[in-house]
């Protein structure tokens, strides 16, 4: 907590002599003189944005998780010790996440403070408080998910006050988040607009909480809030699977929610990244995932052909995967070019297929997608099929609605499965539609199903061993609470097994 983030940190300006007895300075700001106008609290809001920028990212932010899953391979550094199982409570990768997280609950809970007595427009400030909370509820959500029970604080930080809290149960963060959102949907607008891309929105909170249900295993309650995200009417799935991704077709029909970057005030890292260090690298266990354009999978249909094993498949194989003898940015894509596993990852990559262009390090402007659309028809059925004795209509409607997309075009689900049958269908669904897009790896852990996919070899697309991974089930369900922060706080205790 010593290091939780605080707005003002980025606000203070600089004094002279001349004006240290001044009691309201005019070329800083403090507490006093800041919370004074309306454009102070809208950069104050923005800065709460501004903590999404360490939280997503490809490399060190919640993208770069698919690396510890079947999914995907990074070949050195903090990750790989989560994935081999060798990992301390001091590894850096737990740090960052917690303080990042508490960083941007910080800047919310600021700001939350001073919006109540805000000097302008209640209507205004009902929609700045909608999208703090909704902010808040995003980090609280990533924080319980990756270590479980946690200090829950709704105040303007305060280490006297907040240093020595013990740690919240996750039914109350969970109750406390839920709440929150409900407020806040009642105070924004239902979607983006010209006026507000970036920003939450009335379908955002309805999307978050429909997410953070389904992942506390309130089946009923997760199928309903989709099912309200999908009775907007305002949100849909975009005809094109690899165009959703494209700076094109940015801020379209499908996204619900994404962190906006733009050249030159915003950028990031990951075409380097993912093309050029070819990290986040997908895994042959993921390739192999992919069905046949007959709806079977490769053990199965009589179109797959070993020798050329990337042909007849899911088009969203190619259109999330590179993979060689392919083209890729203009070119055929070679060995060379994908080293780490001979597979690269196209999707949250501004690369077409047929045309070559550069981009430099830390020089992408491509939105980062946080939620959209499929994953609320994916979380509709999952929910519905859970709540049920058997699938029902709607859960085969959600499913199919995926599968027709335009570019992608497989065949609707067969009928009369049983509900495990279906568990099984949703859940190489939700694998294969979200690939790469950071949410496999609590998939894995709410299914309890890491301690069978995560342990073990991890093969190129050769079927050479790269990696031997280690999930331990009493242990690796839950991050441990960094070592640095028990030393501040000894009442933060700590995670079984660590």
């Amino acid at each position: 907590m010593k290091n939780i983030l605080i707005l003002f940190l980025l606000l203070v300006g600089t004094t002279s002599c001349d004006n240290l007895l001044d009691v309201h300075p005019t070329d800083q700001y403090s507490a006093i003189t800041y919370w004074t106008d309306k454009e102070n609290y809208d950069a104050a809001l923005t800065g709460c944005y501004e903590s999404l920028y360490g939280v997503y990212s490809v490399w060190g932010g919640f993208y770069s998780l698919e690396m510890i899953t079947p999914n995907s391979h990074d070949y050195h550094g903090s990750l790989t010790e989560l994935g081999n199982g060798s990992a301390l409570s001091s590894n850096t990768i737990f740090l960052n996440f917690w303080r990042r997280l508490y960083g941007g609950i910080g800047r919310t809970n600021t700001f939350l403070d001073q919006i109540e007595n805000a000097p302008f427009d209640d209507t205004d400030k009902a929609q700045m408080k909608g999208q703090a909370l909704f902010l808040r509820a995003l980090f609280y959500s990533q924080l319980i998910d990756l270590f479980g029970d946690c200090p829950l604080i709704t105040q303007t930080p305060n280490m006297e006050a907040h240093g020595k809290l013990p740690r919240t149960p996750v039914e109350d963060v969970v109750t406390k988040i839920i709440a929150d959102l409900d407020e806040a949907a009642g105070k924004l607008p239902v979607s983006y607009s010209s006026s507000n891309i970036g920003r939450a929105t009335k379908g955002a909170t309805l999307a978050l909480k429909a997410r953070i249900l389904l992942f506390n295993k309130k089946w009923i309650e997760a199928a309903q809030t989709a099912k309200e995200v999908v009775d907007l009417g305002v949100f849909d799935l975009f005809p094109d699977y690899r165009g959703m991704y494209m700076p094109a077709n940015e801020n379209n029909v499908e996204i619900i929610f994404d962190v906006q970057y733009q050249s030159p005030h915003k950028m990031h890292n990951a075409d380097s990244d993912l093309k050029t260090l070819n990290r986040n690298a997908p895994l042959k266990n993921l390739v192999d995932a992919y069905l046949m354009i007959d709806g079977k999978s490769i053990t199965e249909s009589s179109l797959y052909n070993p020798d050329h094993p990337y042909e007849n498949r899911d088009p969203r194989l190619h259109q999330t995967i590179v993979c060689i003898g392919y083209p890729y940015n203009g070119k055929i894509t070679k060995a060379e070019d994908v080293v780490t596993t001979g597979f690269g990852q196209k999707k949250l990559t501004s690369y077409p297929d047929d045309q070559t262009i550069n981009i430099t390090m830390n020089n992408s402007e491509l939105n980062l997608i946080v939620i959209r659309y499929a994953e609320i028809l994916l979380t509709y059925a999952e929910a519905l099929n859970e709540a049920g004795a058997s699938p029902s209509d709607e859960v085969y409607w959600a499913i199919n609605q995926i599968r027709k997309r335009p570019t992608v075009n497989m065949p609707e689900i067969d009928p009369g499965l049983n509900k495990e049958q279906m568990r099984e269908v949703i859940r190489l669904e939700r694998r294969i539609e979200l690939a790469g897009e950071g949410l496999y790896y609590a998939d894995i852990k709410r299914w309890k199903t890491a301690e069978i996919v995560n342990n073990g070899s991890v093969y190129n697309y050769k079927g050479e061993v790269i990696e031997v991974r280690v999930f331990d089930k009493d242990k690796h369900y839950l991050w441990p609470i960094p070592a640095d922060e028990i030393q501040i706080n000894d009442k933060l205790i700590q995670n079984p097994g660590w």
